[in-house]
């Protein structure tokens, strides 16, 4: 990273960048051509591993890229807000994000399947659900495990 003054490698902070934000956008290439997605997630952070917790449905482009080639980067990032200066060049942006690259894993047993689906709707709607076999079978689940991220952050001061 060029930025080292940005570099954010502390879990306690990369877990504040994660639970503030609800949209991975995950890129992957189809063919020879590049393709990439925003998608809701849950996450779980494992012997400094990050496992990003995905469901889309069962058929579609991103599914048939995935099954082709399941080697994905990604990037999660806030808002932020804009710094204004008294040149263009002074500008900037404070933000922060969390990124990395990673295998995409279909999962198919029906327990991992469920302990997806909650932790993934327990991020989104902050609250835990228990799903049925037939609810959990009705969706692709998928997960992005990545040892390889990092964080960034340009903090207000």
């Amino acid at each position: 990273m060029r930025r080292k003054d940005r570099e954010v490698t502390d879990i306690g902070e990369i877990k504040e960048i994660l639970d503030s934000c609800m949209t991975v956008c995950v890129s992957m290439i189809d063919n020879d051509r590049p393709y990439s997605v925003p998608l809701n997630y849950g996450y779980e952070i494992k012997d400094r591993c990050l496992i990003l917790y995905l469901h889309s449905a069962k058929e579609g482009r991103k599914i048939d890229i995935l099954k082709r080639n399941n080697k994905v980067c990604f990037t999660i990032f806030s808002e932020g807000e804009p710094v204004h200066a008294e040149t263009p060049c002074s500008s900037g942006f404070f933000y922060s994000s969390v990124f990395g690259e990673g295998e995409a894993c279909f999962i198919e047993d029906m327990s991992e399947k469920k302990h997806a689906l909650k932790i993934l709707t327990s991020h989104q709607m902050k609250r835990y659900y228990d799903f049925t076999d037939e609810q959990a079978d009705s969706v692709c689940v998928f997960k992005i495990v990545s040892t390889g991220f990092i964080g960034k952050r340009k903090p207000k001061t």
